[in-house]
């Protein structure tokens, strides 16, 4: 048996996988699975699953992988599990990238960061033996947990969100137009790697906290982290969201406007129309909400489902961005109140707010 020492988001990948966060898998994929997954969005046995999940090697250790039955998985110093070898295989990246993120360009942070890889790949089960503690161990649920934290709470229905933001008011009404049809909201930030430019964990969990505390009933409301990277791989991405969501026990997943997406790599609801193919299989129930936005004429936030301003009216729409949050954020000034709540800015003060 080898020793394989893991960086921090392969360790994420393999205590997902063993906690049973990205069930039906029980490891990292051989090139069979990754072959269908790339071309079909399923495992061999049909089951969804439209996101490869892979532990890469240096190439100095391809021979090494190829004859060895096991690897030893180290973390932290510490020997955190094991990976029975079913499979050592090699990809062709731009290929792969072109049929999983719609680019080969590096220019995409998950082309980048595929490319980025080593160029060995090494599949089979996985054993978590030791669980490494974070700066946001604390907040870290299992499924196993958060199913048991539903049932005591005696919610039938939880609804799940998945954000990488801090939380401005459009996502705020994405929440509560949701918490009218379900018992129960599980706010889940991802805390793994994310590009520069994005907001940090320690924000996005200290703006959720305030919003939560000021404004939210905190009865109907779990806030959990998700220590997985984002893939920026958008309608795929979305999939893979509502899948783990579904791990830990929701029964609704809300897919929004440009769900993880980047830059204009893809359709503004692309998202929305993949989630109709996968209908009746993924044992969540997909709520597939609109972009809001603040209007004047309506008087408050709505979306185009509701408002026809947006066309009859534009100049009377103020959109709710990511690129106008960061310019709150960068200016710590007093913010418009229809953007974003002033307790929520006054709770990131003294923080990093972003990736570096």
């Amino acid at each position: 048996m080898k020793n394989f020492i893991l960086n921090k988001n392969q360790y994420f990948e393999l205590e997902n996988l063993a906690l049973g966060v990205f069930k039906p898998l029980e490891g990292f994929m051989g090139l069979k699975e990754v072959q269908s997954i790339v071309e079909t969005m399923r495992l061999p046995n049909g089951s969804p699953f439209p996101i490869p999940i892979l532990l890469d090697l240096p190439e100095d250790q391809y021979e090494i992988a190829k004859s060895s039955e096991s690897l030893d998985l180290f973390f932290d110093e510490k020997h955190v599990g094991e990976i029975i070898l079913t499979d050592v295989f090699r990809i062709n990246k731009p290929e792969f990238a072109l049929k999983v993120f719609g680019t080969d360009s590096p220019k995409h942070p998950g082309v980048e960061h595929l490319y980025q890889m080593g160029e060995t790949f090494v599949g089979g089960p996985v054993k978590l033996f030791h669980r490494v503690s974070s700066d946001y161990s604390d907040h870290e649920l299992t499924p196993e947990e958060t199913k048991s934290f539903f049932k005591q709470k005696e919610w039938k229905t939880i609804v799940g969100f998945q954000t990488r933001n801090v939380p401005h008011r459009a996502h705020e009404f994405l929440q509560r137009t949701a918490l009218e049809h379900v018992d129960g909201l599980f706010i889940q930030p991802l805390v793994g790697r994310k590009k520069a430019g994005d907001f940090t964990t320690e924000a996005v969990l200290t703006g959720y906290k305030a919003l939560i505390t000021e404004f939210f009933r905190e009865d109907n409301i779990l806030l959990g982290v998700l220590s997985t990277s984002m893939r920026y791989a958008g309608p795929r991405e979305a999939i893979f969201h509502a899948i783990i969501r579904r791990n830990f026990g929701c029964t609704h997943f809300i897919i929004g406007r440009d769900h993880a997406g980047v830059g204009n790599y893809y359709g503004k609801y692309d998202a929305h129309a993949l989630s109709r193919e996968f209908e009746g299989e993924l044992d969540i129930e997909i709520m597939r909400l609109h972009g809001p936005y603040n209007c004047v004429l309506c008087g408050g936030i709505v979306t185009e489902k509701t408002c026809p301003h947006l066309k009859t009216a534009p100049q009377s729409t103020q959109q709710i961005n990511g690129t106008d949050i960061r310019n709150i954020l960068t200016r710590k000034s007093d913010p418009d109140p229809k953007l974003m709540r002033s307790e929520v800015v006054q709770s990131l003060a003294n923080l990093k707010i972003f990736v570096e």
